[in-house]
């Protein structure tokens, strides 16, 4: 499949923007394990934002694979094509609009997806970015959103339209939140009557679920957002799966352990010891929680706030295991 000149076999497996997840550290660590691209967590569309501590370390890519996509979030279409433009100044070879996330503080301000129920709005923004910067656009959507109101057929007729790349589609309604279970049928149709790349989304959780999700929609990609927090070796399992219709073996402990820590290094020295001991908290929960005595163990780092106590600790509770 292709995302403007960009060119990646299939099927490609795409880490999902997730705010306060997907920083530089994480993103390197998911390709490194096999993720094809790994999308940015969102970047606001607010001028006034741009120079903030928290976007000017969001636009930090030094050392990244290309290509850099970015996510940009906002309701304005001049400021969304100026963050475009910002953010493809600062590094990005593709911009990616944010219309599926559904947190409060974001469908608040009617951003997101709350955009889906506006699609005059939608149809402005997109032409707006697409127009604004010569990278390729992509977008993210739900199917909908509530179940009484799917119009993602709607939406990707619009993106087409507009020049829209690539279409990501989480299989679930704002409305759903990431209650109950996605379903792929709205994916399906998309994909069925779409001449862009369409990459499924939602709880895709293991090689055969990314194997079964793929046949049914016939997607020309997979995005995978949870269960890569968890399991960020997910990419290299199902990668080898698809290929040969095997698992490759669990990673060791002390794999898991070298992923870890390594992950922990780099997040230190990329927000620095006291705030990257903070940011490695929730890597650690998601990554600890389901080993052996690992949900204990995290009860008694999750209070520690310096960094070599907690790489100390964390490698002492591999050695111990």
């Amino acid at each position: 499949m292709n995302i403007g000149s960009w060119h990646f076999k299939e099927p490609a497996l795409f880490l999902a923007p997730m705010a306060g997840i997907t920083d530089r550290p994480f993103r390197q660590l998911c390709r490194q394990l096999g993720a094809t691209m790994a999308v940015s967590e969102m970047v606001t569309s607010k001028p006034e934002l741009f120079h903030s501590q928290k976007t000017r370390t969001r636009l930090n890519h030094d050392g990244e694979e290309q290509p850099i996509s970015v996510q940009i979030l906002g309701t304005q279409a001049k400021q969304m094509a100026q963050a475009a433009q910002f953010n493809v100044y600062h590094g990005a070879d593709i911009i990616d609009i944010n219309m599926g996330c559904p947190a409060k503080k974001v469908c608040n301000i009617l951003a997101g997806s709350a955009l889906l129920k506006n699609e005059l709005l939608v149809a402005e923004i997109l032409s707006s970015v697409v127009n604004a910067v010569s990278v390729p656009v992509t977008l993210k959507i739900r199917t909908g959103w509530d179940t009484a109101n799917k119009n993602a057929l709607k939406i990707a007729h619009i993106a087409e339209q507009s020049g829209i790349q690539a279409l990501t589609i989480h299989g679930r309604t704002r409305a759903c939140g990431y209650k109950g279970q996605a379903e792929y049928e709205t994916i399906k149709q998309v994909k069925q009557h779409s001449s862009i790349p369409i990459i499924a989304n939602g709880d895709i959780n293991n090689a055969e679920k990314a194997q079964s999700v793929l046949q049914y929609t016939q997607a020309d990609a997979i995005m995978i957002g949870r269960s890569a927090l968890n399991s960020p070796w997910i990419f290299a399992d199902i990668k080898h799966f698809l290929a040969t219709g095997k698992h490759l073996s669990e990673p060791s402990l002390e794999q898991k352990s070298t992923f870890i820590l390594q992950l922990l290094n780099d997040l230190y020295i990329f927000y620095g010891a006291s705030h990257g001991t903070r940011m490695a908290r929730k890597h650690l929960k998601a990554m600890l929680t389901d080993l052996p005595n690992g949900q204990e163990f995290w009860q008694k780092i999750n209070r520690i706030n310096d960094a070599q106590k907690q790489y100390a600790m964390t490698e002492e509770f591999f050695h111990d295991h």
